[in-house]
């Protein structure tokens, strides 16, 4: 694994993932706080594959979800990024921006920092014409932040997302555009 930096910001570092970032990503995802939000926690190797599938598709791609380093410490803090949405629903095919970061680091505003750069290299390196997100109806913190980055709720757009389990809380969830102008 190369580790080209794909986006800078004035704190963050967005790049691709590196072998020593498997143990602390691994740390993050079995940690119940920081995965409420997620049908469940993920095995070690869950884990694993979620970043050589993710390192994988940057190659080929040039996007996916990316490694989120702090600059200040070189630490890596979580993953963030956009990725081509591989379930059924009512709007893919589409690409949706997403984020999961360590808890040690949230409310510092570096959730919006990444989201609005990444955004940026969306709409103008990539010149992708619309990014979506979405998450479960219950999780406020995700929502309040793709409402700071400018996404507006498509009115009608909720929907089970079909890869939680038909009984689960987080099953409902909410969805989430934004367009290259910044309107839907």
């Amino acid at each position: 694994m190369e580790s080209r930096i794909y986006i800078e910001t004035e704190r963050l570092y967005v790049r691709q993932w590196k072998e020593e970032d498997l143990h602390p990503f691994y740390k993050l995802n079995s940690c119940p706080k920081v995965m409420r939000f997620y049908p469940n926690l993920l095995s070690r190797k869950e884990s694993d594959n979620f970043v050589c599938k993710a390192s994988s598709q940057i190659d080929e791609n040039g996007y996916s979800f990316w490694a989120i380093e702090l600059k200040e410490s070189s630490k890596l803090i979580g993953t963030m990024g956009i990725a081509d949405v591989y379930f059924k629903a009512h709007f893919t095919p589409a690409v949706e921006i997403g984020w999961r970061l360590d808890n040690k680091y949230w409310r510092r505003g570096l959730g919006y920092e990444g989201a609005k750069a990444i955004l940026s290299y969306a709409f103008n390196t990539l010149m992708m014409k619309e990014v979506v997100s979405f998450t479960s109806s219950i999780n406020t913190p995700s929502i309040s932040l793709m409402e700071k980055i400018g996404m507006k709720k498509d009115i009608g757009g909720d929907f089970d997302h079909p890869n939680v389990d038909v009984n689960h809380p987080l099953r409902k969830h909410v969805l989430y555009r934004i367009g290259l102008d910044g309107i839907i």
